[in-house]
């Protein structure tokens, strides 16, 4: 459930013929630490007290910062010349890292009751200072140096603050102060994405890691090819489907491509699509599980602790935009192979449904034990414990592939390898929220911002549309979310709009840049696997994702399609833009059902009609009809008056 973007690669197991970074001990420490850190999560979830008495929570923060943060130091070199060893003086700050997390983990009492974070002690200050360095060289390895300079640039901002101009002013604060509202208070590096980090996503990582381990991932890829790998163009409806099942639990979009693409898109190219356009497929799949209930990724899980509502809230909102964008990538891809007279995968590689769902049945009971957990039981926190003890369970007693002490391993170098790159980078993004908060800038900004759009909820949310695809382009998801969260958040409900929406809002402009040239980071990745031109992979995984584009604007005006709004008004939005997405595809791949390829003329029509359906309002509606009608129409009477 990482969102990482240009990080380079990590692996807690050694690889065949290659001595990885983490190896020997540093591999095996690796695990008990991780492991550690899973037993101390559910030791404060459950309220266990496994060690005596309770942990207070910022202690329990500061003893998972020191578990894990320290493991990226180990796990991520400083430089490409270190991939294969660990030098000395990683070894210094991974020990550095547990030295200072302890100090303020056991000081975790004073620090809450005596207001460090205002005033501390020299010696806590010294420490606070090493912990702020540490994070900010976690996030540099673990997220890039793009996000690196963020959070640099945030995390040294309160001292500078009152020398800025306009809405960038706010109150300075000295060296020590600075240090230990970072170091040691509760609104940056243990704030709200550590916090999220801690109650929610450490349970969500380790299931998406018993589902890779125990064999969920082969499931679901063969239960993709089972259902859609017959159909004509089936490798890239199977594609769609796999990728979608897949990211939505591991919500990263890199991963995602790179996991599932090296399958489908082979497949894809060997049926007939151009390298590009399968290279585009995989690209715009992967990109939406992070969009995809019930995981979603760490965004989700973020989102949900901003807006003060139970991530079920968020789940069921997000569940109508996630289906109409992987409906329209279906679609494009039906049409496109009828269009151009694809078939479907032979016979042979076909797996017979029944049989597939047999021998995987227990990987869709434990997906809907979670999602029984989430909504209607409302328990975030436990779900994804007891949906992980369930899959293992069944695994064992069902399950072909054995799980045992391997598995298990296997179970710890997972879930340790994402908990570390998801602590690391968020440990960082912790410095943007502290430093928004400290200042007052954050709310500054959205008051600008309205000020400037003038009441005009069109000119908002373009601007927040473009700041948000600015920002994608070089930070991970979660750091633009996280960002735009605090600063245009605030402007877009302001301005009027349902909060839930506003925030999805955010997060699908944020992901947009993943599709888009000329960052485009998820369509050069599948594009280096179809051995496809990395530009025209973007450029046609841009088109195909063009849904992506009008959904934010829709739904954030249109709040039925979040599930908001009486039962009648939301069966006719969605049941309209499900209408709407369908002319949208055939508009843009040029073959509509019932008459076949379609003209230049006839495709404009249809995505006229589109756009119209998919504004509210009984005008828009009969516009679209009226376009589909005049398209059908048309075709009839030239095909007539060709054969007469």
């Amino acid at each position: 459930m990482t969102d990482s973007k240009d990080a380079p690669g990590i692996s807690l197991a050694p690889e065949d013929g290659g001595r990885d970074r983490l190896s020997g001990r540093s591999y095996w420490l690796a695990i008990a630490m991780g492991s550690a850190g899973v037993v101390l999560t559910i030791n404060q979830t459950f309220n266990l007290h496994l060690f005596g008495q309770a942990i207070i929570d910022t202690s329990f923060y500061y003893l998972l910062l020191g578990l894990f943060l320290s493991l990226a130091f180990l796990a991520y070199p400083a430089r490409d010349a270190d991939r294969q060893e660990i030098p000395w003086y990683d070894w210094a700050l991974f020990a550095a890292c547990i030295a200072a997390t302890s100090y303020l983990a056991w000081h975790g009492g004073r620090i809450v009751a005596e207001g460090w974070d205002l005033a501390a002690p020299t010696e806590a200050v010294v420490v606070a200072g090493i912990i702020c360095l540490l994070a900010l060289e976690g996030v540099r390895r673990a997220g890039g140096m793009v996000l690196f300079i963020l959070c640099a640039v945030f995390a040294v901002y309160p001292m500078f603050a009152g020398d800025m101009p306009g809405f960038l002013w706010g109150p300075s604060s000295g060296l020590a102060e600075t240090l230990s509202a970072h170091g040691m208070g509760v609104e940056s590096i243990i704030g709200v994405p550590m916090r999220t980090v801690a109650s929610l996503l450490v349970g969500f990582l380790v299931f998406g890691s018993a589902l890779v381990v125990t064999g969920g991932g082969e499931f679901f890829m063969a239960l993709a090819i089972a259902l859609m790998g017959r159909t004509r163009g089936g490798p890239a409806k199977v594609a769609v489907l796999s990728s979608g099942f897949f990211g939505s639990l591991s919500g990263s979009v890199i991963s995602n491509v790179v996991t599932t693409g090296q399958m489908t898109i082979p497949t894809m190219k060997r049926v007939g699509y151009p390298a590009h356009y399968a290279g585009a497929v995989e690209a715009c799949a992967s990109t939406g599980g992070a969009l995809m209930p019930p995981v979603m990724g760490a965004v989700a899980f973020i989102m949900a602790e901003f807006l003060n509502v139970p991530y079920s809230t968020v789940m069921l909102a997000a569940i109508v935009p996630a289906l109409l964008y992987y409906g329209a990538l279906l679609l494009q891809a039906d049409h496109y192979a009828a269009r151009n007279g694809l078939k479907g995968q032979p016979a042979a590689e076909i797996p017979p449904l029944l049989p597939v769902l047999r021998r995987g049945w227990h990987f869709l009971f434990s997906l809907g034990l979670l999602t029984y957990l989430l909504l209607v039981m409302k328990q975030e926190a436990l779900a994804p414990y007891i949906a992980t003890a369930v899959l293992i369970g069944t695994t064992i007693v069902f399950g072909d592939k054995r799980f045992g002490l391997a598995g298990l391993r296997d179970l710890a170098a997972d879930a340790t390898r994402n908990i570390v790159n998801i602590v690391a980078i968020l440990a960082g993004v912790g410095f943007i929220v502290g430093s928004l908060s400290y200042t007052g800038v954050g709310g500054a900004f959205s008051r600008e911002l309205l000020q400037f759009a003038d009441g005009n909820i069109y000119l908002l949310l373009i601007l927040g549309a473009l700041t948000s695809f600015i920002l994608g382009m070089g930070m991970t998801a979660s750091a633009c979310y996280i960002f735009l969260a605090i600063t245009l958040g605030p402007a877009l409900i302001g301005g009027g709009l349902n909060p839930i929406g506003a925030h999805l809002f955010i997060l699908y402009w944020g992901l947009i840049s993943f599709i888009t040239p000329p960052v485009a980071l998820a369509a050069i990745a599948a594009a280096s696997i179809a051995r496809a031109d990395p530009w025209r992979t973007g450029l046609w995984a841009m088109r195909l994702g063009l849904i992506n584009f009008v959904l934010p604007f829709l739904f954030v005006l249109n709040p039925t399609l979040l599930l908001i709004g009486t039962p009648l008004q939301i069966v006719h939005d969605v049941a309209t833009a499900c209408f709407a997405v369908w002319l949208l595809a055939a508009g843009l791949e040029g073959w509509l059902y019932g008459v076949g390829a379609i003209g230049r003329a006839s495709r404009v029509l249809l995505v006229a009609g589109a756009l119209g359906l998919l504004v509210p309002g009984l005008a828009t509606d009969l516009f679209g009809l009226g376009m589909l009608a005049a398209v059908y129409l048309g075709n009839l009477f030239w095909r007539r008056r060709a054969a007469a």
